[in-house]
């Protein structure tokens, strides 16, 4: 790896992408910013400083941040930009911070939609799917691994053969949305299409081939409108239990 004063996440995780290493060498005034020091642990990379010598009170004090397209010092934070982690910069329209947005914006419209629920089951449901949200979005910021985890109940394989095979699985063909569902069908209809454009904007963020890829993070944005759409197909099927929403059984 070309040497520079500044050594970042991003530049391990393209170097490894390049070639397998288990070691890096740098200038001993080098400045491994927290998160690369994270990732060199985390993959048994040793980091070997070149011919050392003692630092000097000027490579001692850390940048305040560093402009992640360029791997510059800023002394302040402008306005356009944030944190991508870290001390780490980058435009307010970065796609990584715009995908943040959107789970943060999925997350919220998920709460409303349990507020609106009056069935159980189904918020219990949506509770399966804001949770699956927020471990995106904290394996996204974290720069961590996705863990395995079932969505309502199911693995991949089930989730994907019952939400493939409405007809074998409701009774019904798949559905297209019409104003006489209900709101709360409706709704869940719009909450696939909203996961789906998340989908869009994470495959923008993580480009697939590149250093960048998560292809975790794709995948479980592709469970969540598949499990989306099983909860519509479930509303539609008489599945959910609806209770008034102040907890008594509803009147018919």
């Amino acid at each position: 790896m070309k040497k520079r004063s500044i050594l970042t996440e991003s530049d391990l995780r393209i170097a490894r992408a390049r070639r397998a290493m288990d070691e890096i060498h740098v200038a001993p005034d080098t400045f491994v910013t927290p998160l690369a020091k994270e990732y060199l642990r985390d993959h048994g990379i040793r980091l070997v400083q070149d011919n050392y010598a003692p630092m000097t009170k000027t490579t001692q004090q850390a940048p305040g941040f560093i402009e992640e397209a360029t791997g510059a010092a800023i002394a302040q934070k402008g306005e356009y930009l944030t944190h991508l982690h870290g001390r780490t910069l980058v435009p307010k329209d970065h796609p990584r911070i715009v995908l943040r947005g959107m789970l943060d914006t999925l997350q919220a419209k998920v709460l409303l939609l349990q507020t609106e629920a009056c069935a159980p089951l189904l918020r219990r449901d949506l509770g399966d799917i804001l949770e699956a949200i927020r471990q995106i979005l904290r394996a996204e910021v974290k720069d961590c691994a996705l863990p395995e985890a079932p969505l309502l109940g199911m693995d991949e394989q089930t989730l994907h053969r019952m939400s493939h095979e409405i007809k074998e699985t409701f009774g019904f063909d798949h559905p297209i949305p019409s104003a006489d569902m209900g709101r709360i069908a409706l709704q869940l209809n719009l909450l696939r299409t909203e996961i789906r454009a998340v989908e869009r904007s994470a495959v923008t963020a993580f480009p697939p081939g590149t250093a960048q890829e998560r292809t975790d993070i794709i995948r479980q944005l592709n469970r969540l409108s598949s499990a989306a759409y099983l909860l519509f197909c479930r509303t539609l099927a008489g599945y959910y239990k609806e209770e008034d929403c102040h907890g008594s059984a509803a009147t018919v």
